[in-house]
């Protein structure tokens, strides 16, 4: 079917989700609350089902112009000992093609790309929405794509579910040189890796308690095996990104509202229904660097979706139902694996943790 819908965001989840309704015949109007789109870089890992929605979405050969493929990588003990592979020739083998990594900057350019060449679906920067309900009158459909503090979130579905702290912080950052030590390294209460990113340069994360500055974060990786050190000393702080790690809680119980309720229907209005996709659905810690793909295959499923639904609010209210369906649980059960899995890297009592992690599958 095809119908009127605005997106609200234009990241990852919400430029993707324009293009998908786009190639569906839908008319598309995307706001941005910020004035100029986000540049700031770090890798976004692109995992082989992403990559399929993507191609789904027509961008999947923009996104192979400037990715990478991750292959070898391993978890490793501060000095430096390796204690297990991560799971990528696994991953390669089961989906056929690599995980890919791909700097968000040029991620951006291709879905923006993507969006440009149908020459009519404009960018708003600078709307900051505050009331919903006024702009969901006369629409088709509201798409929520406006990361973990939503505000057509917290219109539909109040504020019970929002942003939470896990207790630490995440720095990243970009080495101007490439390093062929890649993978993850898990010390007491802080972990540092180092993944590829492109030809020349090195993509590097670290996490630590959330009081750690960055004078405080070379310190704490002084000691820590090449090429540690090496990165840190060698970036300018200027150029890190510092943010506190959140997820949002609790998990909500669907990622769409049919309508408004009948109450708050202005006069002559008819209700619009709204879903919410990426992080404004499902915001997570970023351990399974999962975050993207998340967002990448709520557009790909709810896109699918209204485009096979008959032309009728019915048929968009059953499209919703459909890509909740698909996508709720999967991508829960992924935000609960990723909080999970960073409560175990970050621990202090890491003779169990090594022990256990000794044991995966090389």
């Amino acid at each position: 079917m095809t119908g009127t819908a605005t997106v609200v965001g234009a990241g990852i989840g919400g430029l993707a989700t324009a293009i998908g309704l786009r190639r569906a015949g839908w008319t598309v109007t995307v706001l941005e609350r910020r004035t100029e789109l986000e540049r700031y870089g770090a890798a976004f890992g692109i995992h082989p089902t992403a990559q399929a929605a993507l191609d789904r979405l027509g961008v999947g050969d923009a996104l192979r112009d400037h990715a990478v493929p991750y292959r070898d990588a391993h978890i490793r003990t501060p000095d430096g000992r390796p204690m297990a592979r991560l799971p990528l020739e696994r991953i390669e083998s089961k989906a056929g093609r690599p995980e890919l990594l791909i700097s968000r900057p040029y991620l951006l350019d291709a879905l923006l790309a993507g969006l440009d060449a149908f020459g009519d679906v404009p960018i708003k920067l600078g709307e900051r929405v505050t009331d919903v309900d006024a702009l969901a009158a006369g629409q088709d459909l509201v798409i929520g794509a406006d990361g973990i503090r939503s505000a057509v979130r917290t219109a539909r579905f109040g504020d019970r579910s929002g942003p939470r702290r896990v207790g630490t912080v995440a720095w990243i950052g970009i080495a101007d040189f490439e390093n062929p030590v890649h993978g993850e390294t898990w010390g007491s209460g802080r972990f540092f890796g180092l993944t590829p990113v492109e030809p020349g340069r090195t993509n590097w994360y670290a996490t630590v308690p959330e009081a750690t500055t960055a004078e405080e974060l070379r310190a704490s990786f002084a000691g820590w095996h090449d090429p540690i050190p090496r990165i840190l000393g060698a970036t300018d702080p200027a150029t890190w990104i510092r943010y506190e790690m959140r997820h949002l809680y609790p998990a909500l119980p669907s990622f769409v509202s049919d309508a408004r309720p009948a109450s708050r229907v202005p006069t002559g209005a008819r209700p619009a229904p709204v879903a919410l996709v990426g992080d404004a659905a499902h915001a997570m810690t970023p351990n399974l660097g999962q975050g993207a793909c998340t967002a990448i295959l709520d557009a790909d499923a709810l896109t699918r979706a209204l485009a096979a639904a008959p032309p009728s609010p019915a048929g968009i209210a059953g499209a919703l139902r459909a890509y909740d369906a698909e996508r709720r649980r999967s991508a829960q059960r992924t935000a609960l694996g990723s909080r999970t899995l960073h409560r175990f890297m970050s621990t202090e009592r890491t003779r169990l943790r090594d022990a256990a992690v000794r044991l995966l599958p090389g």
